[in-house]
Formats: structure tokens, sequence, C-alpha cells
């Protein structure tokens, strides 16, 4: 019989892992493992190498530190040898264990680079893996939108005079399957099925707090508590939606993004409240599947962008049907006999339905962040520098639950650089040139500063706005709407920021980001080649009004 202490398990589920590593290996006959007594039982035929015992062991993410092998004396000590010198690199440390709160973007791409620099993960989820993104937030939205899209050109477009258009009929239930299946399909793909081949990678399904810097008390789900320590930790929570205190709003069946993306039916009348991405996204969404949509905008549509981007899907909205209700408020929200009653500064707003879209807050309460000395900022975010770091050694956090940007791509990106500084690496998330897109139609894309940004900041900017009657694209598609604007430095020249709405807005923006990113001009830009008849040559075209007219150009000029 062979005994190996196995370091690193933290569930029994660990203990299956280790066992299943060890069963694999030529010459082991029979294996069991106890988690509670951290300890491998294993039957071996003659011969077997203590090294491969190990070898499995550590390949799982763990680490065998002690083995009793009944052996012959003189290979006892040999393999004892074999199996200490496996057991402790010549660092002599034994695997890094790093925490991860949450599992979603930031929490999923931190696992998987400590596991792959070498760490022992344990990955706290209290609710659905996957986080916000892929099961209520960018993945169905999306999916909600495309077919709102669909049901919108189906109903009209640009070329109705050639081509009949026939007014769809709008199945939720079955829309709301696809929906769903694609999620559970991606959740299953990206996350689940990820989490359940990574040994090194544990997850319990409970709440996290801290009891200190360095300890988590995780309340299960199935019951009971369970204390995990950790020598670093990643706070990767998310964010909620943010309810306003609207008197009477939280005593009536209101929406926010989470049930109307669920909702089974399509409301005759739904009023939002709000006026940035969430709020203009799903208003147009359902307004296409139809509803009679009104949105209420305490000051203007994209109030804190660059003013064309607000005035620009305004008049989109608008020319659909939308009702768009500028400086407006709600003081009074009632719901009787199946109907909203919203009482503002314009009179008596009456819908089947209510949808609040006024941002998200982050899921930092419940944590006792303060048992660890962790500091908060601006409601309840918890501040990090820009490697991801907190003001408390060892313990990290990223993606929307701190004072970065709400994007999955900045979490996702922020919880990679957060597990190599964790796990002894350097790196640091530079959000100079990060992309936006709002998926709305005409689609909203920015990057970099706004030209009154720059100005704010101390240098002498410029700008120049194309309309889209300017660009091929747009012109053999009949659609128009929109504008491509380039922000520079004068004198250089140099690109410092672009805003986009156009039909396919979100496309061309990562060109533009990479510009800005290497530190091009907009002569750069101009002399560069893009495909004709494609919006991207858009941002060329953008970029040569700096020193020509573009009307007066041929239709491919270089």
């Amino acid at each position: 019989m062979t005994r190996l202490q196995i370091e690193g398990m933290t569930c029994a589920s660990c203990a299956e892992h280790v066992r299943s590593a060890l069963q694999k290996v030529p010459g082991v006959r029979s294996v069991s493992v106890s988690y509670p007594d951290r300890l491998a039982k294993l039957t071996l035929d003659e011969g077997t190498s203590p090294a491969a015992l190990t070898t499995a062991v550590a390949a799982a993410g763990y680490r065998a530190l002690h083995a009793d092998i009944s052996a012959p004396a003189g290979l006892l000590g040999k393999a004892r040898q074999w199996l200490g010198n496996a057991a402790h690199p010549s660092s002599g440390s034994q695997p890094l264990h790093v925490a991860v709160i949450g599992s979603g973007g930031a929490a999923m791409a931190a696992a998987l680079r400590a596991v792959e620099n070498g760490a022992q993960v344990t990955l706290i989820e209290r609710g659905t893996i996957g986080g916000t993104c892929v099961n209520v937030g960018c993945v169905p939205s999306k999916i909600m939108i495309r077919a709102a899209h669909v049901a919108h050109m189906r109903r009209e477009s640009p070329f109705d005079a050639g081509l009949s258009a026939a007014a769809p009929t709008v199945l939720r239930d079955r829309l709301l399957a696809q929906q769903q299946a694609r999620v559970d399909e991606l959740r299953h793909g990206k996350y689940e099925n990820i989490l359940n081949g990574t040994p090194a990678i544990s997850v319990v399904h409970g709440a996290a707090r801290f009891k200190d810097s360095h300890t988590l008390m995780v309340t299960l789900n199935e019951g009971g508590e369970q204390e995990v320590s950790f020598e670093r930790c990643l706070v990767a929570t998310g964010a909620s939606a943010a309810v306003p205190p609207i008197p009477g709003l939280k005593e009536t069946p209101y929406w926010t993004s989470t049930e109307a993306l669920a909702c089974e039916a399509i409301p005759q009348r739904l009023v939002v409240i709000g006026a940035s991405v969430v709020a203009v996204e799903l208003a147009q969404a359902f307004a296409r599947l139809g509803s009679q949509v009104t949105i209420l905008a305490r000051s203007r549509l994209f109030s804190q962008d660059d003013p064309a981007i607000g005035k620009a899907v305004t008049a989109a909205f608008r020319d659909e049907g939308i009702v768009v209700l500028e400086q407006t408020e709600a003081s009074q929200v009632a719901y009787a006999n199946g109907e909203f009653a919203l009482t503002t500064n314009h009179g008596v707003l009456r819908a089947q339905q209510l949808l609040v879209a006024t941002g998200r807050s982050p899921n930092t309460a419940g944590l006792d962040l303060e048992a660890a000395g962790v500091k908060l900022g601006e409601r309840g975010a918890i501040v990090i520098d820009h490697g991801m770091r907190t003001n408390v050694p060892g313990i990290y956090a990223a993606g929307d639950c701190t004072n970065q940007p709400q994007f999955v791509y900045v979490a996702a990106a922020a919880g990679t650089r957060a597990a190599v500084n964790m796990t002894g690496g350097k790196a640091e998330l530079d959000l100079t040139a990060m992309p936006a897109v709002v998926f709305t139609d005409p689609q909203v894309a920015t990057v970099g500063c706004t030209e009154a940004e720059a100005k704010q900041a101390g240098i002498e900017a410029e700008s120049r706005t194309l309309t889209l009657d300017n660009v091929p694209r747009a012109l053999v598609n009949f659609d128009t709407r929109g504008f491509i604007k380039l922000v520079a430095e004068v004198g250089t020249g140099r690109i410092l920021g672009v805003q986009a709405v156009a039909a396919e807005a979100g496309e061309l923006i990562q060109a533009a980001a990479l510009a800005i990113r290497g530190g091009m001009t907009v002569q750069d830009l101009a002399d560069q080649l893009f495909p004709y008849l494609t919006m991207v040559e858009g941002l060329k075209l953008a970029a040569q009004t700096f020193s020509k007219d573009v009307t007066q150009l041929s239709c491919c000029a270089g």
C-alpha cells in the first residue's frame, strides 16, 4: 500500500480530481483519496515509478508532499527521495493559493491565467456560473436586438420600392427559447465545461465574505459554511441594476434589464426610464418587436458623450416612432389594474410595462470588505490601481465591481492582468484606446477622447465631422444616417479620438483604436489603403477632411 499526502485540496471535488489523475498512471491498480485526511492510498504494480505519481498529482494542480511506500528498504529510501524531489521544487514553495470571488469575465480570465502560472485556484460563485454577460447581459440582449433588427427589416427597409415588405408575426415564446438555448450553450461551453476540465480550479457554490485579509467565509448554497484561506484574492463580483429612489417604484412590478430580456410577452406600451446604453438598446428592440415605446431622459440621450451622438440617435428613434422625452423625470410611480402610471414634469404617462435602466451598481455589499480593510469609492466601487491592486496587499479586484469602465472585455483584460500580478509578474491595463459600442441602429461607437475632453486635459485639439452621405458604403445601402468624427491634436495631427454613429459603427471602431494606439496622425490614416465600399473606409475619408474637400473627390480617390 502506498500513501501520498496531498496538499492543495479545498473540497471533496478536489479529491476526485486527484483520484482520477492517479488512476491514469501506468501501474496503479486502485486508488482512493480522502479530502478530510489529505491522503491518497494506492495499490501499485511492482516497478511503478514514484515520480510518475507525483507528476500526475502536480499536473492535476496539487502537490504530493510526503509518501509512505511499502517496499524493500533500499527502494523505500530512493522512492522517498524521488517523491521529495518532485514535491519540493527548487524554490521550496507550495503552489500559490488564489481565491476568486465571482465567475464572470474577470473571474474566469483571472482563474485560468493563475492556473497557467502555477497557482491553485478556489473559485467562489453564489449564483449561476458565468456572471452577467453570458447569462443576463451581453449575449441575450444582442440576440434580442438582432431578432428585432430582422423584424424591422422585414417590415420596412430602404428597398421597399423594389422588395415587398410584410409585417412579421412575433412569436415571443419561440424567440425566447432560441435565445435561452444559445445562452445555455455558451455558458456550458465557455464556463462550466472549462471549469470542470481544469482540476487546478475548485469551484465552491456559495456567498463569500471576508473574515480578515487572508480568509474568506463562504455561506454554502447547500447549507453550512466553509472557510477558505488564501494567499491572493481577486474580487470580481460584477454589478447589478441600480434602481432610483422614485416614490412608489419599489412597490410595483417594474423590470430591470434582467426581467426585460426574459419576458414571455412583448408589452403593448412600454416606458423606459434611462438614457444610456441599456435603456436605448432595449427601447429600440422592444419598439421593433411591437411595443409603443416612450423613453424618459433626465437630460438627453447619451448626456455624457459628444452631443452629436445623442442628437443623431434621438432623430433615428423618432423616425421609427419611439417617443423620446428629454428633460423629463418621474416623481411618482403607481401600479393598478395591470397598468403603470408615472407622474412626470410633463404630465402623467401610462403603460403596460415599465423598464428601469439607469445604470448599474457594484456588487460589493455583503462582502464585508471592511473586515479586510479594502477601500471603497463612489457608489461602493472597489478602488484599484492600473495593476488591479486594492489598498490591501494580496487583495485584487477587477471588472464591474471596481472603478473601471463597465465592459466585459475590460473586465476580462483586467482579470488576466490581475492574475499575472498575483503570481509574481507585472502587468497594467491601459484604457487610453478603449473602444465602446452601443448596439442601437444606427450603432454608436467611440474610442479615445472627445474634442471637449481633450481641451479639458490641456491639449489643443480640433475635429472634423464627416456625414455619411459622403461614404460610398452608406450611399449604396441607402442609409446615410449618422456621422464619423475625428479629433486630432493641433500641430502634430495625432489622432486623439473617434466618435461614430453609423449602421456598422461597431465594425469600424477597432481600426480607429489601433490608429490611436499606434500614435497615427490624420495624414497617416488618410494615406492608408481601405477596401472600397466598406464602412471603415469612412475613417480614411474623415481623415482626408483635415486637408481636402472630400465632396470634390472621385468615388475611391486615394
